[in-house]
């Protein structure tokens, strides 16, 4: 893990940012559906954790984990471009999978555009599967894949991104 990186719970304070990066990194071309009153709502559920990762005192990536009774779903990950490659992703994934272990939850599944060749290639080299292709899963005009990891058979052992 890259030494000057430290995950906390987002605060409302993080909102704006978090909600900023989730539109120009996740959502381009798609529309905005995660801005700051969904991001916030998002901070108070019971059910999700909304991590930030922190490079000297500013905001480095997030990622947004909600949690069921028995897996997970991780709904958003993103990296400032310039942290990218840093071990920022892997610090915000192994956070988050820990809270899923700690709550029992062994399960975690995600989606990622087809298009999207780093993001896949990013959660094979962590232990992820693709395991279906979804069409149409981005409002109707774009391919998802669904990828899955169960951290009870593979424990995760993370190596800083590459």
């Amino acid at each position: 893990m890259i030494s000057d990186c430290q995950i906390r719970l987002a605060m409302p304070a993080d909102v704006r940012r978090i909600a900023e990066m989730s539109r120009d990194f996740i959502e381009h071309g798609l529309g905005w559906r995660w801005t700051p009153p969904r991001v916030l709502a998002a901070i108070r559920a019971p059910d999700t954790n909304l991590a930030v990762a922190c490079r000297s005192n500013r905001l480095a990536g997030f990622g947004l984990m909600q949690y069921r009774e028995d897996e997970a779903h991780l709904i958003l990950l993103a990296v400032e471009a310039a942290c990218r490659r840093t071990g920022v992703a892997t610090a915000l994934l192994s956070w988050l999978e820990q809270c899923a272990l700690t709550a029992g939850i062994g399960v975690v599944y995600l989606e990622a555009r087809t298009c999207n060749f780093e993001a896949r290639a990013f959660y094979r080299r962590i232990g992820y599967r693709e395991i279906a292709l979804v069409p149409g899963y981005y409002q109707g005009r774009e391919d998802g894949v669904r990828i899955a990891r169960d951290l009870w058979l593979q424990k995760p052992q993370y190596k800083a991104d590459t």
